[in-house]
């Protein structure tokens, strides 16, 4: 017997602010997402830096925002690309998978923008989604492009501290957000055209073996972004779904955090607050974060490793 997972409720925690949103640009991303419609702002990608700032991309219009804790929103940097996953070193860079241009590096005062693993360097590049930060250092990152069950072909890369790019997964119809358990011995995938997520064992020489289902949602567009707890449990943000599942690691749904805007389009979350124990919650197209306190506190998603 599968257990009635419990609701956690949310409050809308921050919005987009008027002056920010660009309903009257178009942009390549609206274009192609949706069908030409004026999109003032796409949240995605966010992280918490150790200020307690909340970052997030603007995929819409490429741009990278910072929340204060105070609430206040900044542009951090705005470049010609399509900024779409987020996550902070223990440096204080900001490392962006960008569905255009590869892995960007950005400086947090400047907002300067490198490149720092171009799209050049993938051969049979697709679009990169999301990435994750193992404590080591080692980054791992999904190349997703336009694949789905007509095109399997999404890639899951990893790239170590001392340059060696691996590809673990290359069958992946549409891989998205990705996340490892607190142990690091096993990676979860968001497969989001197969409505599901895959657990990807890692032994500890770094190799792959028996990939297999964690767990099959049902409804919605499929899992987007995802965060692990301190217990383990897996979450997993559930795009069209209106949601964020939280699921045992034993693949059970424990809880269901619903989103109290009416926006559907929950695309990403972050730990952050008083004990790491409040979850922020991206709604892509109402602009809003939403907030809810959870029953664990959020394993911490960084390197702790320098360069």
């Amino acid at each position: 017997m599968v257990p009635e997972p419990k609701v956690i409720e949310t409050t809308v925690f921050s919005t987009v602010p008027k002056e920010l949103q660009f309903d009257d640009r178009d942009s390549d991303f609206t274009r192609d997402m949706f069908h030409g419609q004026r999109i003032g702002s796409f949240l995605e990608g966010p992280s918490f830096d150790r200020s307690g700032n909340l970052l997030m991309v603007d995929i819409a219009h490429g741009r990278i925002f910072r929340l204060s804790p105070s609430r206040e929103w900044s542009v951090v940097t705005q470049y010609a690309g399509f900024p779409n996953g987020l996550k902070i070193h223990a440096d204080g860079r900001i490392f962006v998978t960008d569905r255009k241009l590869g892995i960007m590096v950005v400086d947090p005062v400047s907002g300067k923008v490198e490149t720092f693993l171009g799209a050049d360097k993938l051969p049979g590049y697709k679009g990169l989604n999301d990435l994750f930060f193992a404590s080591n250092g080692d980054l791992y990152f999904t190349d997703q492009g336009e694949t789905g069950f007509h095109d399997p072909t999404g890639r899951v890369f990893r790239l170590t501290t001392k340059g060696k790019l691996d590809c673990l997964v290359g069958n992946v119809p549409s891989p998205n957000g990705l996340v490892m358990d607190p142990k690091e011995t096993m990676l979860y995938v968001a497969v989001t055209r197969a409505n599901a997520t895959w657990r990807v064992p890692i032994r500890g020489d770094g190799s792959v073996h028996r990939v297999g289902l964690f767990c099959q949602l049902v409804g919605g567009w499929g899992p987007d972004g995802m965060a692990v707890d301190t217990a383990g449990n897996v979450l997993m943000a559930h795009a069209g779904g209106a949601a964020v599942w939280v699921w045992s690691p034993d693949g059970l749904p424990l809880y269901r955090v619903t989103a109290c805007d009416g926006g559907k389009l929950t695309t990403n979350m972050a730990y952050g607050g008083a004990g790491n124990r409040s979850l922020f919650i991206t709604n892509s197209l109402s602009g809003n974060v939403l907030v809810a306190e959870m029953p664990h506190p959020g394993q911490p998603m960084y390197s702790s490793m320098t360069p």
